[in-house]
């Protein structure tokens, strides 16, 4: 993906746990969506941090997390729900088992977060574990403008 480009639609998912988004109804509000897998150790982290940001910004900012596998065996849909309560993903998460989503963001690696503003315009890519700091910047900044322009209920 390029930066300033539209949101890809979030179809092709094997399945959908906490509910099923799609990106119209993600259009409004900023977006974080995060990119993981269940043999990265550096994911575990990642979603902690995802976590916090989804309930610090709780209400300004919708988050997504995408499971997508990179290794044998990560394609086990069990292990990624037991992942996922273990570490306390409460907000959708898309099991990208046949990488449709993978293939519409055009992502190689994990972890990797995008954000996207109120009008579903790509404006943040990071990819690892480092500059968690610079990727809640980019959160912040979204949500900032946002509010400016007066859209919050």
């Amino acid at each position: 993906m390029k930066l300033r480009e539209p949101m890809p639609l979030l179809d092709g998912a094997t399945v959908v746990l906490n509910g099923n988004v799609t990106r119209e109804q993600l259009i409004g509000k900023p977006t974080l969506i995060h990119f993981w897998a269940v043999s990265c150790h550096l994911c575990k982290d990642g979603i902690k941090q995802v976590n916090e940001f989804r309930d610090r910004y709780e209400g300004q900012l919708n988050v997504i997390s995408i499971h997508m596998p990179r290794r044998d065996g990560d394609e086990n849909v069990e292990a990624v729900k037991q992942l996922a309560e273990q570490y306390g993903i409460t907000h959708p998460l898309f099991i990208d088992n046949d990488h449709r989503l993978k293939e519409a963001f055009d992502n190689r690696c994990v972890p990797t977060y995008y954000v996207f503003d109120a009008d579903g315009i790509f404006r943040h890519y990071q990819a690892g574990s480092g500059g968690m700091n610079m990727l809640e910047k980019r959160i912040i900044r979204v949500i900032d403008e946002y509010q400016t322009r007066g859209d919050m209920s």
